[in-house]
């Protein structure tokens, strides 16, 4: 590995965030990306960003995975109720070397079955404001649909004319109320939070 990746030429910053532990080294190569997650494997940790030579390596804590899984269950719920083909794809790693723009998202999906080399959908669980313009790398990377939820509250970033557009609905998903599965996400078990879902949806 270059010396850029095994001693940076900026210190790394180090802070734990609402229980996430968050590592940020700067001044990197497109080849120290490249290493460190051929490195990484099919590790599931570290989740990693990248974007113009600053790299983000996060552990999130518990609470960080609780609530990305119990959206992608309701997700995949929902699409099964609705008869919605979906292909989950996990923290796939997104990467453009060209665009010098990489990351692995907590959660996201492909519609149908003819597989593409992009999601349709992200999904990303911010819980503080971070050293890295998560938002900027799906733009650079084409990724037509973002969601953030931050602070119990979800955030859709549509892509439109190369720029993102924040809006209360989804394309990929039409019909779907993020604000309905952000409340379920304090449901003790998902579970029960599938349950509550589905009686809405049956009732509807």
């Amino acid at each position: 590995m270059s010396s850029a990746a095994t001693q940076p030429i900026a210190p790394p910053d180090e802070a734990v965030h609402l229980g996430d532990h968050v590592v940020v080294l700067r001044d990197l190569r497109w080849s120290d990306w490249v290493r460190l997650t051929e490195s990484k494997g099919h590790k599931r940790l570290p989740r990693m960003a990248y974007l113009d030579g600053v790299m983000e390596l996060m552990s999130p804590s518990r609470h960080h995975e609780r609530i990305k899984s119990y959206l992608g269950t309701l997700i995949e719920t929902w699409c099964l109720e609705k008869g919605i083909d979906v292909v989950p794809l996990g923290s796939w790693t997104l990467e453009s070397k060209d665009d010098e723009a990489g990351l692995e998202p907590d959660e996201c999906y492909q519609l149908g079955e003819e597989e593409r080399a992009r999601p349709d959908v992200a999904i990303e669980v911010i819980r503080t404001s971070g050293s890295i313009d998560k938002l900027e790398i799906y733009r650079r990377l084409g990724v037509r649909e973002v969601w953030f939820w931050h602070r119990g509250q979800m955030q859709i970033h549509l892509l439109r004319d190369e720029a993102y557009v924040q809006t209360d609905t989804s394309e990929a998903f039409p019909g779907i109320d993020p604000a309905q599965l952000v409340e379920l996400c304090v449901e003790p078990t998902v579970s029960a939070a599938q349950r509550k879902l589905l009686a809405h949806l049956r009732e509807a």
